[in-house]
């Protein structure tokens, strides 16, 4: 783990590969001593907790963190300017919410963010190598989960409150039988209607 700073925010997103909704992103500020508080309360890389978990950790980055901030891009953001940059937009939000100054941000993944004009860093594996991200990871992750959910009221049978939205079998026949929703991402669909 890279230990965490006051001056570091972790970044990562959730919903880029759904068929339905926007694509989100936390970003979270962390200093050592709330560092420990999450690890020791069980926080990790996101995709290894329980969706129970995670739920009950969300409070406690909230209330432990130095700052926390989220942000999202829409499904029609996605359409309009593809997955990579809407997620970027998504981040940037996040970043530019957060109230606290930083000196570096940390980027789960590969790439950074391109329009992102201050120092960051890219970390392979983000969430196992930075508790920031790990947190940014689990706030994004369940407030998109609670949306979608929500959401799944107002357009039942595609399952999207099992799902959250990604390509399920029953979202695939939902969406042969239905149709897409304006909440769908129209250029995630090609493959699935014809």
């Amino acid at each position: 783990m890279i230990p965490s700073q006051s001056t570091i925010a972790g970044v990562d997103e959730v919903g880029r590969g759904s068929l339905f909704g926007p694509v989100f992103a936390g970003a979270v500020i962390l200093d050592l001593d709330s560092e420990k508080d999450l690890l020791d309360k069980g926080l990790k890389d996101s995709k290894l907790l329980s969706a129970k978990k995670r739920a009950h950790l969300v409070p406690l980055i909230k209330q432990k963190s130095k700052d926390w901030a989220l942000g999202q891009a829409s499904s029609s953001e996605i359409d309009s300017i593809g997955i990579r940059k809407a997620t970027e937009k998504a981040m940037i939000r996040a970043l530019k919410k957060l109230k606290q100054p930083f000196k570096l941000v940390l980027v789960d993944g590969i790439l950074p963010i391109s329009i992102w004009e201050g120092p960051q860093k890219t970390l392979v594996h983000g969430e196992s190598q930075s508790t920031a991200i790990a947190a940014a990871s689990v706030l994004a992750k369940e407030t998109r989960d609670q949306l979608i959910k929500g959401l799944a009221k107002h357009f039942p049978n595609y399952g999207l409150e099992t799902n959250v939205g990604y390509g399920t079998k029953l979202h695939r026949e939902g969406l042969l039988a239905l149709g897409p929703t304006p909440l769908h991402r129209q250029t995630f669909l090609s493959k699935i209607i014809i």
